[in-house]
């Protein structure tokens, strides 16, 4: 089905001065996140290896009628990192309860993109009294057969450090095919992002592949809306399969949403979140 999006309320020209940025405690260290607006809560959480960074334009968007928070992954971005081997969606997906705890809100409306899609989905999944709705844009879907060909399989961000920097270049070269066209800003943002998280840049997408998810999809009850950016070949093929496995969700698709969607397209990204949740 093709989604065609809305977007009138929106100022083509989102204001990056009003964002907030602070740190958070939470058990595991700080917490970097960045906020915008007032009213109903939204956490965004982003994709691997990137940071807030991914949400810069949807935020001043979002904030225009809610509460948008997009947070850096313990361990992404400038938050802290959990302690080394304990890494997981389920370890993640709790840091971020925590923040949004820390942060005094008690339910929150949870999106997220690729890895942060994974995120949302445990933690509406673990403790669902505390999300209301749920936004899932490329989610990845991980079952069985996907956990049994991880293993020993290069990952796309995975590149062996050289003295002289050409993993840079390697790394740029690994994402390109899947970034629109003349956009080498996203690139640019992207590799920042990369560089903090150093080794985790490729971990992350391991986090994402060991995770057991099938089990995890039933469990949500909360509205929830699949978005499936249609020139992406990593996510839209499985969005149906995301869908069908959580009750009453809906499912949309963004023609020439591609891997970077929310920073490619923030203003379609934001018009779906918001014609989702004004329904609701």
């Amino acid at each position: 089905m093709l989604f065609f999006i809305i977007v009138s309320f929106f100022s083509p020209y989102p204001r990056s001065d009003m964002i907030e940025r602070s740190f958070v405690r939470i058990k595991s260290g700080l917490v970097h996140v960045a906020a915008c607006g007032a009213g109903r809560p939204i956490l965004l959480l982003h994709q691997t290896p990137r940071s807030w960074d991914e949400y810069r334009e949807v935020l001043p968007l979002l904030g225009a009628r809610y509460r948008a928070i997009a947070m850096d992954t313990v361990g992404f971005g400038d938050s802290e990192p959990l302690p080394d081997g304990s890494d997981s969606i389920e370890a993640w997906a709790a840091a971020a309860h925590e923040v949004l705890a820390a942060l005094g809100h008690a339910r929150a409306v949870i999106a997220g993109h690729h890895t942060g899609a994974a995120v949302a989905v445990e933690m509406a999944a673990s403790q669902p009294e505390r999300v209301e709705a749920l936004v899932l844009s490329a989610c990845p879907y991980v079952d069985a057969a996907r956990r049994a060909r991880e293993p020993g399989k290069r990952v796309i961000d995975e590149v062996a450090a050289h003295h002289d920097g050409r993993h840079l270049q390697e790394l740029w070269a690994r994402r390109q095919p899947f970034y629109p066209e003349g956009r080498g800003d996203l690139l640019e943002r992207f590799i920042v992002d990369a560089l903090k998280a150093g080794p985790r840049a490729a971990e992350g997408h391991r986090v994402v592949g060991r995770y057991v998810m099938e089990p995890r999809l039933p469990l949500v009850r909360c509205p929830t809306l699949v978005i499936a950016p249609m020139a992406d070949p990593h996510a839209h093929p499985h969005a149906p399969a995301v869908a069908a496995s959580i009750a009453g969700s809906k499912l949309i698709e963004i023609e020439a949403g591609t891997v970077p969607l929310p920073d490619h397209m923030p203003h379609a990204f934001a018009a779906a979140i918001d014609q989702f949740l004004s329904s609701h």
